[in-house]
């Protein structure tokens, strides 16, 4: 017989237990008295019960025995537990605290990942809204600052109108005489190409001066070049990064100073 193959079946900790036939135990018991390295096999299998039993017991109160004693009437009959059975029942004890253990650390690890979870949504969450109320102050701002420069009588308001070859276009020059400061509205200009940009001019002792250049996507007031003596505001239609001069075949709006 192969012993290591038998004793890999189990069959020596279910003698142990005492959880085998009558044949199989006729079997065990024929075999360890053939066999002494089955039979030291089984010492050590007991031996390991016995310690698990041990580990696993819980003292009872040192009152206790007399208290059974004292309610007992009769004679008292005393039926010792073969140690099968208080391995048995001292396993099962231990595999079910081992099992709610690892229920209980399974329940609790679900619901810190669920927790976890719920925490870094939260988080995103707050960041996001702390994004959003972060732009909204800056639109606020921006409203209120270009508020500022519109109900500021120092500055005056030349409205910039269409030409022949974009009549739809508009836009408005904000410009302060006093402290040159210069910003510009925009009502409707058309769509360019990348490639390209609107400049703005000021028309300055008779001759463009160069105000600025600006894409046609502007929200609100855009501060351009100061400027000091204008008569009149134009735009055209030039290369990104603008030019020295304009170039008159892509006017697109105009507009002089009101007259006082």
């Amino acid at each position: 017989m192969n012993i290591k193959e038998y004793i890999a079946t189990g069959i020596l900790e279910s003698y142990a237990l005492g959880e085998v036939t009558p044949a199989e135990r006729e079997e065990v018991e024929r075999y360890l008295a053939q066999y002494p390295e089955l039979k030291a096999e089984l010492d050590l299998v007991e031996k390991t019960m016995e310690q698990l039993a041990m580990q696993a017991a819980i003292d009872p109160k040192a009152s206790l025995k007399g208290s059974i004693l004292e309610r007992a009437t009769g004679e008292v009959k005393i039926v010792p537990m073969t140690a099968p059975a208080v391995w048995r029942y001292a396993t099962a004890a231990s595999i079910a605290i081992a099992l709610l253990t690892s229920l209980m650390a399974y329940h609790y690890y679900g619901k810190y990942e669920e927790t976890s979870l719920a925490l870094d949504n939260l988080i995103a969450q707050n960041q996001q809204i702390a994004r959003d109320y972060n732009v909204v102050n800056e639109k606020l701002d921006k409203i209120k600052d270009d508020f500022s420069v519109i109900e500021n009588a120092a500055f005056t308001r030349i409205v910039m109108k269409g030409t022949d070859k974009a009549p739809d276009a508009m836009a408005s020059v904000y410009w302060n005489p006093g402290t040159k400061e210069v910003y510009l509205s925009i009502q409707n200009l058309k769509q360019i190409s990348k490639d390209n940009q609107f400049q703005l001019w000021a028309i300055v002792d008779g001759k463009p001066v160069d105000a600025g250049v600006f894409d046609f996507d502007v929200d609100g007031l855009l501060k351009m070049k100061s400027i000091n003596g204008a008569v009149a505001f134009a735009v055209t239609i030039e290369p990104r990064g603008g030019q020295a001069s304009p170039s008159m075949e892509t006017l697109q709006v105009i507009g002089s100073l009101p007259k006082s």
